[in-house]
């Protein structure tokens, strides 16, 4: 998918999101108010800076990894293709949170509609299980290649990893649409006043005047299919990775291996940490500024950190970004 694909795609959704800007001051009976980013902090101004910054460096690390991996005819193999679509998810997960958010502590209009609260939370829900999917295609995928080497062109054929990417996006799609349009269809009762700074179920399930506590057991159990048991998948594969590197007589080799996979740990970690922490406890237990920190953690701060983890661990990232520059700079 090319950049322009891309950019065009994440155009769309923010569109679609933030349809409800261009009607001004206007606001309605079902309007949600978003109180924003520690708004009871002195200096809130400096972290919604910060944030914004952060966007920034995220958006330009991610869009700059999907041009270099979509360039290069070197980087074109099942593990780059893979990143690219983390990237890809990383990019429009920053631009569904980050501009309404911005646009709200600037402007003074902390509402958001009905619809681009439910669209908010939607395009949130496809983002984070379809990284959740793709994480664990792409330990199999290292796993393939470290412990069966010579049948890694067989399995990861492009025909079979194209389908578990479109497996990943229709797999988010589908889970991300039940779970936002049943938790939408909760009635509230007195403040919709969400103590967050972007639509989430947990936030929005702390709103209804029902009783909700069978609709957090079934988040706890898709948490388990879509967390607990890609993040067991992903430990299982590692695991017979480094007994895998234990046996090699290479050290360069082996080096190259665990720097790999050492990246992509990493990623794991800052990923499945913040989120299991959000979706498989019961949303009572979490004050707001627990949510908010997790969510600038893991939704915000991670996605400018993971281009920046796999390109100076990973040499022919560094040099299709040396050949791009070189070119630039020839040009």
């Amino acid at each position: 998918m090319s950049a322009v694909v891309i950019h065009l795609i994440c155009s769309l959704a923010l569109l679609c999101l933030f349809r409800d800007m261009v009607g001004g001051n206007k606001s309605s009976i079902t309007d949600f108010i978003l109180v924003g980013l520690f708004p009871e902090f002195q200096h809130s101004i400096i972290f919604n800076f910060m944030i914004i910054f952060i966007y920034i460096l995220a958006f330009l690390g991610n869009m700059l990894l999907i041009v270099l991996i979509s360039g290069n005819s070197h980087l074109h193999t099942p593990m780059y293709i893979l990143l690219s679509q983390l990237s890809v998810i990383d990019l429009m997960l920053t631009s569904t949170i980050v501009p309404k958010m911005a646009y709200n502590f600037f402007s003074g209009e902390r509402t958001i509609s009905w619809i681009g609260c439910g669209t908010q939370s939607f395009f949130f829900l496809m983002l984070g299980m379809s990284e959740c999917l793709i994480l664990t295609l792409m330990a199999y995928d290292r796993y393939v290649a470290v412990c069966n080497p010579l049948r890694y062109p067989t399995i990861m054929s492009p025909s079979f990893y194209l389908c578990m990417v479109a497996a990943c996006w229709i797999g988010g799609s589908i889970s991300s649409f039940i779970h936002t349009v049943y938790p939408m269809r909760f009635p509230i009762c007195g403040t919709r006043e969400i103590h967050h700074f972007f639509c989430e179920v947990p936030v929005l399930i702390k709103l209804s005047c029902e009783d909700t506590s069978m609709y957090q057991l079934v988040v706890v159990v898709t948490s388990i299919v879509l967390l607990v048991v890609p993040f067991s998948l992903i430990t299982a594969s590692y695991t017979l990775i480094f007994l895998t590197v234990l046996s090699m007589n290479s050290v360069k080799g082996r080096k190259k291996v665990l720097a790999t996979c050492s990246s992509h740990l990493t990623i794991v970690s800052l990923f499945f940490g913040p989120n299991i922490f959000i979706y498989m406890t019961f949303t009572s237990s979490h004050s707001p500024e627990q949510d908010q920190a997790l969510s600038v953690f893991s939704n915000i701060l991670t996605p400018m950190l993971n281009p920046l983890i796999y390109s100076l661990r990973n040499k022919e990232v560094v040099a299709a970004l040396s050949k791009l520059v070189g070119r630039c700079v020839v040009s």
